[in-house]
């Protein structure tokens, strides 16, 4: 499948560029927003597109244009990339923009070994430059490290059938495919949902577990806060539940003012201040856009705007 970037208009929208702005895409992906963001900068702005997937950044710096920086980095390292980059950090960015999640290419290629589709090595690494993969972390983690993982972030009710199959399994040989790990967990798996495959939790599961996601993405959202200037806009895109859970608690808490004593003898202009202001409501994609694209049906869009004396994100 062809790579569709998700509520491209409405996230370069939500950003409302400046000309002269200072932006950051932290998920490069297949360059959708990164394309639109520079048609919309004039001459003097800037943009910094990171991605840790060396692809993506191979493609990324394939785009000629003086205004984009590229850097092969992980979004959590924003206030690193950007002082890197030249940016000073203490005048702030104009707008971040996090596409969270995994790419449907990443998904496509089968060599990735992110998907159950295809029978590929089983790899599931982001950044392919470092890191253990899938492989090699189910070799050595036990029934209850494997469970857990299968649990959290794959919601499946089946985790620790399927973890005992794969210990089991590996006392015979290692699990080195993608092929071997779908059949283990088809045969763990008693019931379903129509339409859907057994292995569709556990890969996803494995997949935000050695890619550390929710962890990244609980790491940068308060280093925005440090990053954007008053006015700045954070605009956030997210495809499970789980990664949508951390933007909606970060966004709400900076979103609220600090909860103080009863008569504690402030003035108003003394009182702490909210970090952001909530634009608008969660946006979904359109009936049109899932019908053309139909990985964007579990998109969900927020947005906020960094207040002037906001208090830093704990």
């Amino acid at each position: 499948m062809q790579h569709q970037t998700v509520l491209l208009r409405e996230a370069v929208e939500a950003l409302e560029i400046k000309p002269a702005g200072t932006y950051v895409d932290g998920t490069f992906g297949r360059g959708g927003h990164t394309r639109a963001i520079l048609e919309r900068l004039g001459p003097n702005g800037r943009l910094l597109a990171l991605d840790r997937d060396p692809q993506a950044v191979e493609l990324a710096r394939a785009i000629q244009d003086r205004r984009l920086l590229v850097m092969h980095r992980r979004f959590a390292d924003l206030v690193d990339a950007l002082r890197q980059a030249g940016v000073a950090v203490e005048k702030g960015v104009d707008g971040v923009l996090l596409d969270i999640g995994v790419s449907s290419p990443q998904l496509d290629e089968g060599a990735r070994g992110f998907s159950f589709r295809y029978d590929a090595p089983l790899d599931m690494r982001m950044d392919t430059t470092q890191g253990e993969t899938a492989a090699q972390w189910l070799l050595r983690a036990s029934v209850q490290e494997i469970t857990e993982v299968i649990r959290n972030y794959g919601e499946e009710r089946f985790a620790f059938q399927i973890a005992k199959k794969i210990v089991a399994a590996r006392g015979e040989r290692p699990l080195t495919t993608t092929g071997e790990l779908a059949a283990l967990v088809r045969a763990a798996v008693w019931t379903r949902e129509p339409g859907q495959d057994a292995a569709t939790r556990t890969f996803q599961a494995l997949r935000i577990h050695i890619n550390q996601e929710l962890q990244q993405l609980a790491l940068v959202l308060p280093e925005t806060m440090t990053v954007l200037k008053q006015g700045g806009r954070l605009v956030v895109i997210s495809f499970h539940s789980l990664e949508d859970r951390i933007v909606k608690r970060f966004m709400r808490e900076q979103a609220a003012p600090d909860c103080l004593p009863r008569k504690l003898p402030l003035r108003a202009n003394e009182l702490p201040q909210p970090g952001l202001r909530l634009i608008g409501k969660p946006r979904r994609a359109s009936a049109a856009e899932v019908t053309a694209n139909p990985r964007a049906r579990s998109a969900v869009m927020r947005v906020a705007e960094k207040l002037a004396r906001a208090r830093e994100a704990a």
